[in-house]
């Protein structure tokens, strides 16, 4: 009888079910199958045993990797970047889409929300390029201005170690925060114009009234984005931090994914693939239970969670 009610609920939708192929045969295609892959993160791999053949050495390339004096360098600098990458393109776009939702000429507010989400198409590369010519301390705009204030040429930015996390953050915060505000005054958006009206009569301020009726209208949206920002929070994007690092910086751009590409890649023949996905696995299995942490700590908290 299941069987029955099934087919036709396929038959009658079956053009939704449909559209639902090629979303499905991706993630089977490129998620799931190469996990079959993982496997060598437990075996002595060579390419000429392959997934298969090579022999298992049980935990090993993990524990390498634990042990080695690598380890609290990357995953360190990995959390702090991702933190401070998380909190500030939180607070960011969710004070832009409340000063966004007070604006009131809609003209002005179509104008202002193309011009924030425009750098977000900017590819990865591109900016770092941009970021690289206007921070330049010779021929960029911070070593002219620099050098026709202070007579002398500054120090290369790019080349002091500290300032990694600082170039990275906030060039992140510039290219996504009109992006990733989208959410937020979309949620805004359907706040009942009354409980604005009801609180203008009683006297409250336009803060006041962000305060006591926008911002808890947000909490449950920042909560649920919070929470899977936490699944993410040791998946520092490679591809900028590979672009921004160099030798002087490594100290504090050394992070997890591309301390794994240097150790299973940029090897040449000296590549460690076990290693480099111990490593990788590692790393998923930290922000799975980091998720499962921030979800009970936020449905306790705030009776939001993801499930």
């Amino acid at each position: 009888m299941r069987v029955k009610k099934i087919k036709t609920v396929i038959k009658r939708d079956w053009q939704y079910y449909l559209f639902m192929l090629p979303p499905l045969a991706y993630f089977i295609i490129f998620k799931f199958f190469p996990m079959i892959g993982l496997q060598i993160a437990f075996r002595d791999y060579t390419p000429r045993g392959g997934i298969w053949n090579s022999a298992w050495v049980g935990l090993e390339n993990i524990i390498k990797f634990v042990e080695s004096y690598q380890f609290e360098r990357v995953v360190k600098n990995t959390f702090i970047l991702s933190i401070y990458g998380l909190a500030v393109n939180t607070i960011i776009p969710i004070a832009f889409a409340l000063i966004y939702n007070a604006i009131e000429k809609p003209r002005f507010k179509k104008v202002t929300q193309t011009i924030v989400t425009l750098p977000h198409f900017i590819s990865v590369v591109v900016l770092v390029g941009i970021m690289m010519q206007l921070l330049n301390n010779r021929i960029g705009i911070y070593g002219i201005l620099y050098e026709n204030i202070f007579g002398v040429y500054p120090s290369d930015i790019f080349g002091e170690p500290k300032a990694f996390r600082h170039l990275y953050v906030w060039s992140s915060v510039w290219q996504n925060f009109g992006w990733n505000a989208i959410i937020y005054i979309a949620t805004l958006s359907g706040v009942d114009a009354g409980l604005h009206e009801a609180a203008q009569l009683d006297g409250a301020s336009r803060l006041k009234r962000i305060w006591h009726i926008d911002l808890p209208h947000l909490v449950p949206t920042i909560v649920i984005l919070a929470v899977m920002g936490m699944g993410n929070i040791m998946s520092v994007g490679f591809e900028k931090a590979f672009l921004m690092q160099n030798n002087l910086n490594l100290e504090y751009s050394e992070l997890i994914s591309t301390y794994v590409y240097r150790v299973g890649l940029s090897g040449g023949t000296l590549s460690d693939f076990s290693y480099a996905t111990a490593i990788d696995l590692f790393n998923a299995v930290l922000n799975l239970i980091l998720i499962f942490i921030a979800n009970k700590i936020a449905r306790r908290a705030t009776e939001t969670s993801l499930w």
